[in-house]
């Protein structure tokens, strides 16, 4: 489009230029003593056009002979520059393709050429960023090699570069740096150099997701799951993990803290940060009733902790697996103390009617039987126990449900009983 224009504006031009020559009669004279030369005055505007382009010419020719030199330098700095650069690309694909070695080289070279240029008085506009990368690139390179003075050495260079260019650039690196010399620290097993690395972060690159991944293995790896647990639980809101992948890791975690925890407050401090979600976990309530029960805390407690539980029982009872049941009855039967209170009435009421539900179900029958015997309710005990001890599976239940048959014989005074019971109980 614009040559188009270019040319209709030169028909134009050269139109114009013949209807004015063809109708111009002027003349100039020229009076050169002793001579008189009469010109054309066509002749005239012809020739000061074409003095006034040779002019302009000669100008740029001029110009552009005295920007020679300054032409080459720029030539010359901007080969060197171009050099820099692809030494930079070079030494990332070799990093990437596993040439360590040729990678530091090739970060080393970066270096030393932009040096180059910064002792010849040229300096890029970009040059702390480019030492910085280089910097960067040839301490990941070292760590591969372990190199570990080598990496400290690149390192400190990396952090220690004056800030030039862009500050937000600049920021970017020494925040990508110290993310590398965290995950560094946690490929070395030193778990709390690498949170000190990530402590140095400002709070909104602390959060970001990568930061909180090297986090919870540092956290993790240095033996504090509440740590841990508190960056699993912000990784789980920005979605980082899939469902099944964040269940089994805040299980483990919580499975680590309940055993870490030795006091009673410390623990039910514990369960109430969690979530609803975690609280219903089977596992998760099963063992830290347990574990609550052991610190001695109150019988009440875990009975709390375990109502959800016992109430997944009853609706989905196929989704809790045999080996939960059985632990969940073992620490359920463990926090009923048989006392005459309002929530032990209730339990009793409870199981009974899950009992009678399902009257061929050993492990209720088991439960029962065990509630009662803690009631005193010593017939209707010897009843569930004898159906249930058969059929147990569970080589613990069943031999605490013999124990508990002869001890009910003991107190009938049936010896003969009690003896074939205690008989059954060695032998399981």
């Amino acid at each position: 489009m614009r040559a188009a224009l270019w040319l209709i504006g030169l028909f134009a031009v050269a139109v114009a230029s013949a209807l004015l020559a063809a109708s111009n009669v002027g003349t100039v004279a020229i009076f050169w003593s002793p001579y008189r030369v009469d010109v054309s005055l066509n002749l005239v505007l012809f020739g000061a056009v074409l003095i006034l382009l040779t002019v302009h010419w000669a100008q740029r020719a001029l110009t552009a002979l005295l920007e020679l030199p300054r032409q080459a330098q720029r030539w010359r700095l901007q080969q060197k520059e171009r050099a820099a650069h692809a030494a930079l690309l070079e030494g990332m694909a070799h990093f990437m393709e596993g040439r360590f070695l040729r990678a530091r080289k090739s970060a080393e070279a970066v270096l030393l050429r932009e040096k180059s240029l910064t002792d010849a008085g040229e300096s890029l506009g970009h040059a702390g960023a480019l030492r910085t990368l280089a910097h960067i690139l040839a301490a990941e390179s070292a760590h591969a090699l372990q190199d570990k003075s080598g990496r400290q050495q690149h390192l400190d260079q990396a952090l220690n570069e004056p800030e030039k260019g862009s500050s937000a650039m600049r920021q970017s690196l020494l925040e990508g740096a110290m993310l590398r010399a965290a995950r560094w620290a946690l490929d070395d097993r030193n778990a709390p150099e690498s949170l000190l690395w990530l402590d140095r972060l400002p709070h909104g690159v602390a959060r970001r997701t990568l930061a909180m991944r090297l986090r919870l293995k540092a956290a993790r790896l240095a033996g504090e799951p509440a740590q841990a647990l508190d960056t699993a639980l912000l990784l789980i809101k920005h979605r980082a993990f899939t469902e099944q992948a964040a269940q089994s890791m805040v299980r483990s975690l919580v499975f680590e803290l309940i055993a870490n925890t030795h006091e009673a407050g410390q623990l039910q401090r514990l369960w109430g940060r969690m979530g609803e979600a975690q609280r219903q976990t089977p596992e998760l309530a099963i063992q830290a009733a347990q574990h609550w029960l052991n610190l001695t805390g109150e019988p009440a407690t875990a009975r709390l902790w375990l109502k959800p539980i016992w109430t997944q029982l009853q609706r989905e009872p196929q989704k809790i697996l045999l080996q939960q049941k059985i632990k969940f009855i073992e620490v359920l039967q463990s926090s009923l103390t048989g006392d005459d209170s309002p929530q032990e009435r209730e339990w009793l009421q409870l199981i009974e009617t899950a009992q009678q539900a399902q009257p061929r179900d050993p492990l209720l029958q088991y439960l029962a039987g065990r509630v009662c015997q803690k009631r005193k309710l010593w017939g209707k005990a010897q009843v569930l126990l004898a159906q249930a001890a058969p059929n147990l599976e569970d080589v613990h239940l069943k031999r605490q449900a013999w124990r508990a048959l002869a001890q009910l014989a003991e107190q009938r005074e049936d010896l003969t009983t009690a003896l074939q019971a205690w008989k059954n109980a060695a032998q399981t």
